[in-house]
């Protein structure tokens, strides 16, 4: 296979092993079978959780290895993104296959500090999956960064979706046998694809054009997905119904292949025809008057499309310089922010619901349709802002400044708790804290560099469970409590349980929004030298 056709190989097993790496977003599948099978109560039940949202979001470890084995001129057997998905596959082994053993009775019932560790252990490799997946992917797309950067996590953000209608169709109401295929499938399937997911510095020819393309099968599988949970909720699927319909979301997720055979098919295809090349052609066909200018144009040539695709995009740092920069602890203090309060609603999105008066019924489809508005604003936070900072030199925080503004917005409706203002409300926060996992990385290549952009991402993310810790236990769970305190229950019922909440939540969001507006204007420069430089390159 030709380097043009392997780049777009590693886009293709990318996608793949990231639609079944997103197994924490299905930890409502089988909490309750962990529950009772190991007889916990619902507050050791949400430690086992927060330790899930640790591994899923803390990944400093996958992005130090990724640097390890990716350094520049290395020269060994034990290099490249494949050592960062064998780290991955173990480890979700490893996790889910001792909490099956768990449920099931193979074992003797571990004690919580072991079953933490196992739900660390099968989260954390999430974190080594999207790594080397995204990373390799911002080093074979510099110039469609944030394109590539949605397409691969937003992938990531539908994983839970596509995982679930496989639990439906094929093992519902067996938890336990969902656990193994947890075990098993992300594991065989990173193993099997992982060689294909390399660096490749081969130009292709409309790149822009393929991107749209995986954009494009993205967001059907997002519509065809969200069109299934609202059909499951409005009629009961009959087991061949189900069945077909996810042989449809099969052939969905196989459709990449084809912009891969026709990347193959036009790489094959020879540009220019042998009477307008005579110097690749036949060189001693050249008089010698004529080598010298041909020889000159071909390096210019060869010139600018190597400074197209090493592009600077800003100063390379190393984790420890990166963290004695402002730009730094501004990205990060304004993720706390963004992804925390995102991540504080979603996983209280049920009791919010139930103390709002919705049914069990539409508490479940607000859970189920959160992976639709996170996809979508995984995705289309990348798309959209690669179009005007390659357009119209725009700089890439204004969006994250915009988002965490519209996330003010949904936090304040739904505190306000009027009719229909949860449906509203989790659209808007959904759709903002996806677009979080989609600028943050970029932002992270464009100001800090690509040779340790696994480890500097990977450190900010660990602002997501942090922000979350505060204001979902010490905010939201204390207030509840509080609440319903007061009525002598442990369940609180009305518009005052979350209200306050929600307000301190938009007060969190609107602060994030001051913090990215003061690193948009602190970025200007890096972004205007970005705009340079891509003018030049399209000049010549």
């Amino acid at each position: 296979m030709d380097a043009v056709s392997s780049k777009w190989a590693a886009v293709v097993a990318s996608i793949w092993i990231q639609c079944s790496c997103g197994a924490s977003y299905a930890f409502g599948i089988y909490s309750p079978l962990l529950k009772s099978s190991q007889g916990y109560d619902q507050s050791t039940l949400d430690t086992i959780s927060v330790f899930k949202d640790i591994g899923a979001n803390v990944g400093v470890l996958s992005g130090i290895l990724y640097s390890a084995v990716n350094r520049p001129g290395q020269r060994s057997h034990f290099r490249g993104p494949w050592m960062v998905h064998a780290a991955g596959a173990i480890q979700c082994f490893a996790g889910y296959f001792f909490i099956w053993l768990a449920v099931t009775g193979a074992i003797p019932r571990p004690q919580v500090p072991f079953m933490c560790l196992f739900m660390f252990l099968a989260a954390h490799a999430q974190t080594f999956f999207n790594t080397a997946n995204v990373v390799t992917a911002v080093q074979n797309f510099p110039n469609y960064s944030g394109t590539i950067v949605g397409i691969m996590k937003g992938f990531l953000g539908i994983s839970g979706a596509v995982l679930i209608q496989f639990y439906q169709t094929l093992f519902k109401g067996e938890p336990s046998t969902f656990l193994l295929m947890l075990a098993l499938l992300p594991t065989l399937l990173s193993l099997v694809l992982m060689c294909f997911v390399r660096v490749h510095h081969a130009q292709s020819k409309d790149e822009k054009g393929y991107l749209n393309g995986f954009s494009l099968i993205s967001l059907i599988v997002a519509a065809y997905i969200m069109f299934l949970i609202i059909v499951d909720i409005m009629l009961t699927l009959s087991q061949w119904m189900r069945s077909l319909t996810l042989a449809v979301l099969f052939i969905i997720l196989s459709s990449p292949l084809y912009f891969l055979f026709k990347a193959h098919k036009d790489a094959s295809v020879p540009t220019l025809s042998s009477s307008t090349t005579p110097l690749l052609n036949d060189p001693e066909s050249i008089e010698p008057a004529e080598k010298p200018a041909e020889i000159q144009n071909t390096r210019v040539q060869l010139t600018v499309t190597t400074s197209k695709d090493s592009l600077n995009f800003g100063e390379e740092l190393n984790p420890i310089q990166a963290m004695r920069t402002l730009n730094f602890w501004l990205l990060f203090i304004a993720m706390m922010c963004g992804m925390g309060s995102g991540l504080a609603t979603i996983n209280n999105m049920s009791q919010i619901g139930e103390s709002l008066g919705y049914t069990e019924g539409e508490r479940s489809a607000l859970v189920s349709l959160w992976s639709i508005w996170n996809f979508l604003g995984r995705f289309g936070a990348g798309y959209v802002s690669d179009i005007f900072v390659h357009g119209k030199g725009w700089a890439r925080p204004l969006f994250m400044t915009l988002t965490l503004a519209t996330m003010t917005a949904g936090h304040l409706i739904i505190g306000s708790g009027f009719p229909g203002n949860l449906y509203i409300g989790s659209v808007l926060v959904g759709i903002c804290y996806g677009s979080q996992w989609s600028l943050m990385p970029t932002i992270t290549f464009e100001i800090f560099g690509i040779q340790h952009m696994g480890t500097i991402f990977n450190t900010i993310a660990i602002a997501s469970p942090l922000g979350s810790y505060v204001l979902s236990v010490r905010i939201i769970g204390y207030i509840y409590d509080r609440e319903g305190s007061r009525t002598g229950q442990h369940m609180c019922s009305g518009t005052h349980c979350i209200m306050l909440s929600f307000f301190i939540l938009a007060c969190v969001s609107f602060f994030g929004f001051l913090v990215a507006s003061c690193l948009l204007i602190k970025t200007r420069g890096i972004y205007a030298r970005i705009a340079h430089g891509r003018r030049v390159v399209c000049e010549n």
